[in-house]
Order: C-alpha cells, then sequence, then structure tokens
C-alpha cells in the first residue's frame, strides 16, 4: 500500500454554491453527481462537461440532509420529514412520503437497489422498499432522551457491503447493528467519548456519532463524532474516530484526535481497505486518512470549507466533497 500524504491528496476543481451543501451522492458509470442544502433544493451537477453548471430538479420544504442512490432512483430526505424519490435519468419527482414525524439526518441505501434506509430525530430508523416506498421494518433501538432528559438526536446510519446489516448511531454514542432481513438488532455498541454534558454554564448536550461506515469486508465498523467539548459554543473539542469489530463487540481502534478540533461529519473507506478518510469541521474544515493496519494518522489536513459530505471513487484515487458555500473535487496521487 502506497501511504497517502499530505502534499498528494489536491483539490483540482471546485464550484461555489449559496450556502452549505449538506448531502452528495456520485450516480453510478457516470461523472454525475446529486447533491442537496440548506437552500432546500435537489440538484445535478455532471462534471463530463467542460463548463458544468448545476440542474435543479425540484426541493423540499427545508433542508435537504440526506441522499441515497437505490436503483433507477435518487432518494432525498429533509427536516420537513419527507422522502422525495427523483428519477435519475430526468430528475423528475416520482414520489414523496412523510416518512419521519422529526427532522431527517441520512439517508442510505443497500447495493442492490432494493432499500432504502432513513433515520431521524424521531429516533427510528426505516427501511422501505425502493420501488414501491412501502415500509419494510421499523427499527426502534435508541432512547428518545439523553440521560439527563433532554431530546436525544438519530444521526447516522450505514449498509454494510454484502447488504446484509444496517448500523444506526445516536447522539450519547449508542450503535446498534441491525439485520436487514428480520429488522432484529444482532450487536449493540457504546461511544460515549462522543458525547458532552455541560451541567454549569449552558445545561446543554452535544456531541454524537455523526458518521458511520463499515469497512470493505465488513468486518469493522467505524464511528466518527467530536471528543469532549470544553466550550460548547465552538464545538471546543478534538475530532475523534472509534472502530470496532461489531461481531466480537470490540473497540479495535481509537483515533482521539490531537490536532484536529471538531465535528466528523463523514466517513470513507478506500474501496480496498488501504486507508479510511475522515472530513468534517468546525470553524473550518478538515481532512484525516488513517491506515489501520498501523493504527496511524496519515494525514490530519485543513480543508478549504466545513465538509458535511462525501464520495470517493470506485478507483479510490479521487473524492467529491460538498461543504459550506461548495462543492470540491480532490485528486489523490500516488
Amino acid at each position: 500500500m502506497a501511504a497517502v500524504k499530505s502534499e498528494s491528496v489536491k483539490v483540482v476543481k471546485e464550484f461555489s454554491r449559496p450556502g452549505p451543501v449538506f448531502t452528495i451522492e456520485a450516480v453510478p458509470d457516470s461523472r454525475r453527481v446529486i447533491f442537496g442544502g440548506a437552500d432546500f433544493q435537489v440538484c445535478e451537477l455532471d462534471l463530463a462537461q467542460e463548463k458544468p453548471e448545476p440542474r435543479t430538479w425540484g426541493a423540499h420544504e427545508s433542508y435537504v440532509t440526506g441522499l441515497a442512490i437505490a436503483g433507477r432512483y435518487a432518494v432525498s430526505g429533509a427536516y420537513d420529514g419527507h422522502l422525495m424519490w427523483w428519477d435519475l435519468e430526468t430528475g423528475k419527482t416520482v414520489r414523496t412520503i412523510p416518512a419521519h414525524k422529526k427532522w431527517i439526518r441520512n439517508v442510505a441505501a443497500t447495493r442492490d437497489g432494493k432499500t432504502v434506509v432513513s433515520v431521524a430525530d424521531d429516533m427510528v430508523c426505516r427501511l422501505w422498499d425502493a420501488e414501491s416506498a412501502s415500509l419494510l421494518h421499523e427499527l426502534r433501538g435508541h432512547e428518545e432522551q439523553t440521560p439527563n432528559h433532554y431530546p436525544s438526536m438519530l444521526f447516522a446510519c450505514a449498509v454494510s457491503p454484502d447488504d446484509q446489516h444496517i448500523a444506526t448511531a445516536d447522539k450519547v454514542g449508542h450503535i446498534v447493528v441491525w439485520e436487514r432481513a428480520t429488522g432484529q438488532s444482532v450487536a449493540t455498541l457504546e461511544a460515549p467519548g462522543m458525547y458532552t454534558w455541560d451541567p454549569v454554564q449552558r445545561r446543554h448536550s452535544i456531541g454524537g456519532i455523526r458518521a458511520l461506515t463499515f469497512s470493505p469486508d465488513g468486518n469493522l465498523l467505524a464511528a466518527g463524532g467530536v471528543g469532549k467539548i470544553g466550550n460548547i459554543d465552538h464545538l471546543d473539542g478534538n475530532a475523534r474516530v472509534e472502530v470496532f469489530d461489531w461481531r466480537k463487540k470490540e473497540r479495535t481502534h481509537e483515533f482521539p484526535g490531537d490536532k484536529i478540533k471538531g465535528l466528523v461529519e463523514h466517513l470513507a473507506f478506500h474501496p480496498g481497505g488501504d486507508w479510511m478518510l475522515a472530513a468534517g469541521g468546525a470553524n473550518d474544515g478538515f481532512l484525516m486518512f488513517f491506515d489501520l493496519n498501523a493504527k496511524s494518522v496519515l494525514v490530519q489536513d485543513k480543508a478549504p470549507v466545513h465538509i458535511h459530505d462525501l464520495v470517493v471513487n470506485s478507483a479510490g484515487d479521487s473524492f467529491i466533497a460538498a461543504g459550506h458555500g461548495k462543492i470540491l473535487l480532490y485528486e489523490i496521487k500516488s
């Protein structure tokens, strides 16, 4: 494996957007990406064009916070609690359903394109049939309130590479792994180091697991967030990543961060497992690359913007990041 170095990770193109872009997905076998954000819109950008210009498909009634590609559809979720199905070829709305009673935080899809996964602040994960939008399973394994009796939040979900398992994670660092076929819980994990409660100055809690991803072989589950926070108004805590052998319910790696502050908003593995990438931000953005075999941090760098989401290409030599006011195309040169 060739080690990733700071100088080998470069922005080669950038596209400005008004306000934050919260979510982005790549259309398979193309150079098209679908994205959404604080302007409520779902848009397409074709990077194969000489001068790419975004094309708006339509809009939710609030922030667009999750996107997934499921077969011939893109499915978006938003703070309005709705999921919207879009035809990937035409960009036209196929259907809209009321999916959750509170803010939708994340949307994923199985690789076979048959199931859509959504999580929201009603603390429920729901599995939907991608063709009919009928409800397949309703997964309840997260408490509605934190231990300090404040509303919790269900931030993250991920699908295993073999499509057999779903993982969900919440504000207090509680992780549940579910069997896709039955909707039954098969493992629970805890990462309390990503949750902060301030009982004195603010009587407020912050943090939570904001990112989840399975390793390419499906054996490991990585979780990202922020460590203990001193000043809860400014995300004054170190970015934090923990990795678990989820079947054994054992923590295998812990990266508490020593230079980078802020939330880990997204985690992604190299397709061959060569490295793991974490991205996020606070007042500014960051990128971190990890070698899990060596249990070491390869890169800790600032990014031009706070990054909310990204997608790595199938070769693992480039990725597209979505953030505050920009979409960035990175290349990783060997």
